[in-house]
């Protein structure tokens, strides 16, 4: 296809749109490709829509490869199905609910366990019917509370979505592995870097859970690795429990005058002034810090939680939510705090809480927090904390809670060394979902021996317009954004320049030779646009391959850029046809 930018629907910015915040959003907005509609919702422009379908065309590819069959769901879905699986409950606040002129209550579907589990349930009895693997790309919607990065975290967003039915959880494992490989198909021919991370299930249930991650500076995602091998998302990161200290000999706690320490700064400094170790001196690591949180069940109270960590660590918000999910958490408040005088803020300790008082409030340890470690915490009294409380001696908890911060340098899990962290844009998430919505739903086959059983699922999401944000995000440079070749709106883009009419007649001949060769052309046929102007659009869109035709036609040459390389070179007008042609060629190859 021959694309004239002198009728393409296009306005590039020379400025940066006041919302972006990060790369993509400013570029794929500056160079035309989206625009934003209201608060996480773009509409797609024609340049930005190619990229889409190219995006799309490699999923559905690798998808029936991996023998998927592609269906296609409505995304306004009736309430019943998200009520027998407990998702209309468990999503709370994050879906857009709404009801008919006869108020029948509907949803904008955030995503569709429900609706092919029951498809498959409609059509499908027996296990001579399965294994089935099945697939659409839809739009879907959360209401997000903080639509934020333009297509990284929108209201409105695209997404492959395949679900795979197995009589049996050994078949089922084939139908996962075979998703595995189609996505790292789909993320090499994408020309996204990637990493495969352990990751939480969250709402979606099931037994197993992996990311595809995308390392990105920017990335909402932090994730770990290790150097034996080690990969995960840092809310599936599990603590190394230390083994449990014998505390026999241990000396008993005091309750000493600590005056003007609410925080663990302030302590840590009073300590080593007042009360100092002969052996080092104290750290924020020798204390145990008390957060007091408001939990919210979906459709249920507000109540408060305490969750213990070492004073030298923070909680982390993503992993405190993931654990405690569907419910809403969020710091207590005065309001939280005024029925509970027990509650003295800056100076919390384990004695008023959970097992420790009769009816007291739910309390959770970080699992550092083991028998026998001794600190100091708070005494439940304005200005005085407790020295050498022995955890399973002097206080216990209702459990454990992996909430904590995780840090460079923590053990990995399976002991395969230290973490390191890094930030990753998710791009693909594989689940097990098991039998969590066949059983929810009424979903079953007749076996060999007619007896009724449920099959086993798996869940496979790609976000396709994530997907093209990614892209964005890692390539492109100061100037512009650099597409690779398979996902480009188009292979080449021919800037004519100057007023001559031998220079575009020459590009439109070059045009007609690229397009018969089936190379997607774009061409700047623009007469009454500076030369500079189309060099700075040129950059900006970001085709693989610039060539210029100019003033070097004069002495027969042209010249050909390589956009994200800048390589830089003048050919042969005769030549150049093939030349380029070569070149398209070498970089799919690539």
């Amino acid at each position: 296809m021959l694309l004239r930018m002198s009728r393409l629907f296009l306005r590039t910015l020379r400025e940066d749109p006041v919302d972006a915040e990060v790369d993509s959003h400013r570029l794929l907005v500056r160079a035309g490709y989206i625009r934003r509609a209201a608060p996480g919702i773009y509409t797609w422009l024609p340049l930005g829509l190619r990229v889409l379908a190219r995006v799309e065309a490699i999923v559905r590819e690798e998808m029936d490869a991996a023998g998927a069959q592609e269906v296609h769901f409505p995304a306004l879905l009736p309430r019943e199905p998200y009520e027998a699986s407990g998702r209309w409950t468990t999503y709370g606040q994050g879906i857009f609910r709404l009801k008919d002129r006869r108020e029948g209550d509907y949803l904008l579907a955030p995503t569709h366990e429900e609706m092919f589990t029951l498809l498959v349930k409609d059509l499908y009895s027996s296990y001579k019917d399965l294994p089935l693997t099945l697939y659409q790309i839809q739009t879907k919607y959360r209401d997000e509370a903080r639509p934020r990065a333009g297509l990284l975290r929108g209201r409105e967003f695209i997404m492959k979505d395949a679900y795979s039915f197995d009589v049996d959880l050994a078949r089922f494992e084939r139908s996962y592995d075979a998703q595995r490989h189609a996505y790292q198909r789909i993320f090499d021919r994408l020309g996204l870097e990637y990493v495969i991370v352990k990751a939480s299930s969250g709402l979606m249930g099931g037994t197993r859970s992996e990311e595809f991650l995308s390392p990105c500076a920017i990335g909402e995602d932090t994730f770990v690795r290790s150097p034996g091998g080690y990969a995960a998302n840092v809310e599936a990161v599990t603590t190394p429990v230390p083994e449990a200290i014998p505390y026999e000999d241990a000396p008993p706690a005091h309750v000493e005058d600590t005056p003007d320490t609410p925080t663990i700064e302030t302590l840590v400094a009073h300590a080593n002034a007042h009360q100092p170790r002969a052996d080092r001196a104290w750290t924020a690591a020798d204390t145990l810090k008390n957060v007091v949180l408001a939990v919210t069940p979906p459709g249920g109270e507000r109540e408060l939680l305490v969750v213990g960590v070492p004073g030298d660590r923070e909680i982390d918000p993503k992993r405190l939510e993931d654990v405690l999910a569907p419910a809403d958490v969020e710091p207590a408040t005065e309001a939280d705090f005024a029925p509970h005088p027990e509650l003295v803020r800056g100076y919390l300790g384990p004695a008023v809480l959970g097992p420790n008082r009769p009816g007291g409030i739910r309390y959770l340890l970080d699992p550092r927090v083991v028998a026998g470690t001794t600190w100091i915490t708070g005494a439940n009294e304005p200005g005085r904390h407790v020295f050498g409380l022995v955890a399973g001696r002097d206080f216990t908890a209702d459990g454990t809670i992996e909430a904590a911060e995780v840090r460079p340098g923590d053990p990995a899990p399976d002991g395969s060394g230290p973490l390191e962290l890094a930030r990753g844009i998710e791009i693909g998430h594989i689940f097990d979902l098991g039998t969590t919505f066949s059983d929810a739903l009424g979903l079953t086959v007749l076996d060999e021996n007619g007896k009724a059983i449920v099959p086993t699922m798996g869940s496979y999401g790609v976000g396709v317009s994530r997907a093209v944000a990614a892209l964005a995000e890692t390539h492109h440079d100061e100037r512009g954004l650099t597409w690779p070749v398979h996902v480009a709106p188009a292979q080449v883009h021919i800037v004519a320049t100057g007023k001559d009419d031998a220079v575009f007649a020459a590009a439109e001949e070059l045009g007609a030779a690229l397009t018969a060769r089936r190379i997607d052309v774009l061409l700047d046929d623009r007469r009454k646009v500076s030369a500079g102007v189309k060099f700075a659009d040129g950059e900006l869109l970001g085709m693989p391959v610039i060539v210029v035709v100019g003033r070097g036609l004069a002495d027969g040459t042209i010249e050909v850029r390589l956009r994200a390389s800048d390589l830089r070179e003048d050919v042969e007008v005769a030549r150049a046809a093939d030349h380029v042609a070569e070149l398209v060629g070498s970089l799919a190859d690539s």
